[in-house]
């Protein structure tokens, strides 16, 4: 494959780095590597080094990035985290690198630091200009290892409240819980076992993983992170962290009772999500009929969330026409599937074009398209 046929998508985050490789506009590959960005830069280029090992072409090829790292208490603030991720990219891939800025399109690295503010966090807008090209009306529910994005799509239009992080947790459609990191403090101050009440350890003793770990329901692949307190990832592991959030030792209990505690936290996360689903929902006033689209490595309660609210459930891998072979981890990388896929539709449109498929994106953003910058000759 023709180096200028490929493009490769990049969604950067604190905790993972996720990778899509379009060949001739087609999804041929997706991955996702752990990336402990607040240990240090050093971490993304590491990363960065993997992915050139498995695409040998990825020098040659164009890229579109987009982030939530600059997030990471690595930096003093967002725009030095913005700012320092563009570069580490345009250092190891040149001037092929476009970086997302939502509804302002696209920015070559010398805008960088003028615009950061449209790049900073706007991974979720790529993910759901994708699904409202592709449906009228329905609920991005992206679900990782971390956070949950709740984004409504309102007449084939992105309808989001919020425009940054902030706003976003003022509205409810960015709320702080995942599948996989957050701490199970967390979710509740009480919580019941055996039929008792306890009152919750604001301690890091266990994270949601070792929920889902128990239930069957987050496969190693998508639990690469260390656990709580360092230990293994076994069965017998996971109930002693469990245990130890209300003062007990996995010996005190059963298994079976340490699968129903794993269940009740487990409703506990759904309890919060399904608050924060119904006030964006009620928000921007979505169809009752309108599904709710899920994605993230934890789908699995999103689709959990559709049956609660009595909404249909649609896969954002289905629904974007992702072939089988690639469609679970297309699903747990949907930002750098869709950034992939954007950019792509931009390019072969034409740079600076204003073409129906560009302006449409735009419109859905709430705003006028702004073309695109960074060069791919």
């Amino acid at each position: 494959m023709a180096a200028d046929r490929v493009i490769l998508g990049w969604d950067l985050g604190g905790a993972n780095i996720k990778a899509t490789r379009l060949e001739d506009g087609a999804v041929r590959d997706v991955v996702q590597w752990p990336c402990p960005l607040w240990q240090g830069l050093h971490r993304l280029d590491e990363v960065l080094a993997l992915a050139c090992r498995r695409w040998p072409d990825a020098m040659r090829a164009g890229h579109a990035v987009t982030m939530t790292g600059e997030m990471a208490d690595l930096f003093p603030h967002r725009q030095a985290g913005v700012e320092a991720l563009a570069q580490a990219m345009s250092r190891r891939f040149g001037a092929r690198v476009a970086f997302f800025a939502g509804a302002a399109g696209w920015r070559e690295q010398a805008r960088v630091s003028r615009d950061w503010a449209h790049i900073a966090s706007a991974n979720w807008m790529a993910s759901a200009s994708l699904a409202a090209a592709c449906t009228d009306q329905g609920m991005l529910v992206d679900i990782g290892t971390t956070t949950s994005d709740l984004i409504p799509i309102v007449d084939g239009k992105v309808r989001a409240q919020g425009r940054d992080d902030a706003g976003r947790l003022a509205s409810g459609e960015l709320v702080y819980l995942g599948a996989a990191r957050t701490p199970l403090c967390a979710l509740a101050r009480r919580i019941a076992f055996e039929g008792t009440e306890y009152n919750v350890m604001n301690e890091l003793f266990a994270t949601t993983a070792d929920v889902y770990r128990l239930t069957g329901e987050l496969p190693a692949e998508h639990d690469p992170h260390p656990s709580a307190d360092g230990g293994p990832k076994t069965d017998a592991a996971t109930r002693q962290r469990l245990a130890r959030m209300i003062g007990r030792d996995a010996r005190d209990a059963a298994p079976a009772a340490w699968l129903a505690f794993a269940h009740a936290w487990r409703r506990a996360q759904l309890d919060e999500l399904a608050v924060n689903l119904r006030r964006v929902a009620d928000g921007v006033g979505l169809p009752a009929d309108a599904p709710l689209i899920g994605a993230g490595c934890g789908r699995f309660l999103a689709r959990e969330l559709a049956v609660r609210l009595a909404r249909p459930y649609r896969a954002f891998e289905a629904l974007a026409g992702i072939a089988p072979e690639h469609a679970e981890w297309a699903q747990v990388c949907a930002p750098s599937v869709a950034v992939a896929v954007l950019r792509w539709q931009d390019r072969e449109a034409g740079r600076g074009v204003r073409t129906r498929e560009m302006t449409l994106r735009c419109r859905q953003a709430g705003a006028e398209p702004a073309g695109t910058e960074a060069s791919w000759s």
